[in-house]
């Protein structure tokens, strides 16, 4: 099963992005070189993410190119979620709850504001409007809105607790992330099987032509392979996070909530974007939204749970009223604008106006203040 008029990604030419391997291999040496400057190993693991994000993209479209544009949106955003996921676990058993805390908001604005604007600008530069599929649309406006509420409601329930009962804190926090997981599960049934329908475009049909077993071997293993590249440039990455902030003179919330949701992102945001220039707004919003709901209502209850086992203490979800209020407006904002089915270049810049004054907010605030942004 295909897109009618879709592109064969396993045939695609290769890109300018492939010079970049060795750049892997440098940051994985400079993590060896004594005297190394951190700010150096921080930009060569960086750089070091775009060619093993683009080769989860194409791994991911190519395992995704027979079975629709629904179960394609949530391949792409599971696995363009694989590095926002090894970064918040190799921060969360460092005990940087701060930066983790920060890259989950982060990578939900980043998703909602940044990539879906950023397709929106790019694939409407060309055309009048793009359309895509309105029930699939609102669908995703009232689960991102559960999804909002998950993150405020431990917050909420923060403020009851005295220290004679934080047991009963992590005891709910425990809760919440139980809750979160059978309501991701209940949504992928809701989509795949009772009702894909909401989120499949009007130009789907059926194509017999089988899978090669080839080609889907290749990309499992690829997609091991990068995961596992991406698992230790993420080691790296955090290992030199605070000294390139101080080096580089960033706020270590513009390092969390943009630099790190930017990178840990960007398989999904190659996705989403090459899909939005294909005029294929329907996988463009099913993988950004689609990133930004599984951030939420997976990786981040897993995140917590994993706290139990790899973390020097359980990690919570308790965020500051900043980190709320930026979260609400931006599910408020892309509830305004995406309900009708249809898209434009200006919707785009509206988007990615939001996102960046989020940005320059991040980059003026104190480090001093990083925790009462993002944490109790």
């Amino acid at each position: 099963m295909k897109l009618a008029a879709d592109i064969d990604f396993t045939t695609s030419k290769p890109s300018l992005i492939r010079w970049l391997y060795p750049v892997v291999l440098l940051a994985f040496i400079s993590a060896f070189i004594p005297g190394f400057p951190e700010a150096g190993k921080f930009v060569l693991a960086v750089v070091g993410f775009i060619p093993l994000a683009k080769t989860i993209v194409d791994a991911t479209e190519t395992l995704a190119h027979h079975t629709g544009p629904t179960v394609g949106a949530i391949l792409s955003a599971t696995f363009g979620n694989a590095p926002e996921m090894i970064i918040a676990l190799v921060a969360l058993q460092q005990g940087m709850f701060d930066v983790v805390r920060a890259s989950i908001v982060g990578v939900i604005l980043g998703n909602l504001l940044f990539v879906v604007g950023l397709s929106f600008l790019i694939g409407g530069l060309n055309r009048t409007e793009q359309k895509y599929n309105r029930k699939g649309a609102m669908m995703h406006r009232s689960i991102l809105m559960i999804a909002a509420i998950s993150i405020i409601m431990p917050s909420l329930f923060d403020n009851f607790i005295s220290p004679e009962t934080l047991g009963k804190e992590m005891a709910f926090n425990t809760g919440v992330a139980i809750v979160l997981l059978v309501t991701y599960g209940l949504s992928l049934i809701f989509m795949l099987k009772t009702h894909p329908h909401h989120f499949s475009p009007e130009s789907w049909r059926q194509d017999d032509e089988p899978t090669e077993k080839a080609a889907a071997i290749g990309a499992i293993g690829k997609l091991a392979l990068s995961s596992a590249s991406l698992a230790l440039l993420s080691e790296i990455i955090m290992g030199s996070v605070e000294q390139t902030a101080q080096s580089l003179g960033l706020s270590r919330a513009f390092i969390g909530m943009i630099i790190l949701a930017l990178i840990g992102g960007a398989p999904e945001s190659l996705a989403a974007i090459s899909m939005a220039k294909r005029d294929k707004l329907d996988l463009t919003m099913g993988i950004a939204v689609g990133s930004s709901v599984q951030m939420s209502l997976f990786v981040a209850p897993m995140i917590m749970l994993a706290s139990y086992f790899i973390a020097p203490a359980p990690f919570d979800l308790i965020m500051g009223n900043a980190a709320i209020t930026l979260l609400l407006l931006t599910v408020l904002i892309f509830s305004m604008l995406v309900p009708d089915g249809q898209s434009n270049w200006f919707k785009g810049v509206q988007l990615l106006s939001v996102y960046m004054l989020i940005a320059l907010f991040c980059f003026y605030l104190p480090d001093s203040q990083l925790t009462p942004l993002i944490s109790h």
